[in-house]
């Protein structure tokens, strides 16, 4: 388990630096009025690209040393839009996206102790619900 810890604080390290914590640069983001956090989402999809690439040219394995297999979804769009916009308005009532919060949570802002409350709820919620969804 260290690896993904140490990997976890290195995330956590380099989007504070990137200042990707920053309510006013998602409010700057928002509002259009900056390129910033548009570059690290760019960046970020970008790696995303590469490694998936990566993955399925079979030039990466698992930690066991097994082939990583990545299957293609069902491309139903209503339920990614449906999902999308119930977290973009998650994302624009708290200021931050789940990765972040728990740097927030870190860095001991006390407003991200409600966030991630109200985010385990949902994720329990979610688990409650889950037989019960169209999947």
């Amino acid at each position: 388990m260290i690896p993904f810890y140490l990997v976890g604080i290195f995330f956590g390290v380099v989007l504070t630096q990137a200042e990707a914590l920053s309510w006013y640069r998602i409010q700057e983001m928002f509002m259009f009025q900056s390129f910033h956090m548009y570059g690290i989402f760019g960046s970020a999809v970008l790696l995303g690209a590469l490694f998936f690439r990566l993955v399925r040219a079979e030039k990466v394995r698992g930690f066991g040393g097994q082939g990583l297999v990545i299957e293609d979804k069902d491309p139903r769009w209503r339920r990614n839009l449906l999902g999308g916009l119930i977290f973009g308005v998650g994302w624009a009532l708290t200021g931050t996206c789940p990765g972040p919060m728990f740097i927030l949570v870190g860095h001991l802002y006390p407003g991200a102790v409600v966030m991630l409350l109200f985010a385990l709820l949902g994720a329990f919620t979610y688990g409650a619900l889950k037989p019960r969804l169209p999947h």
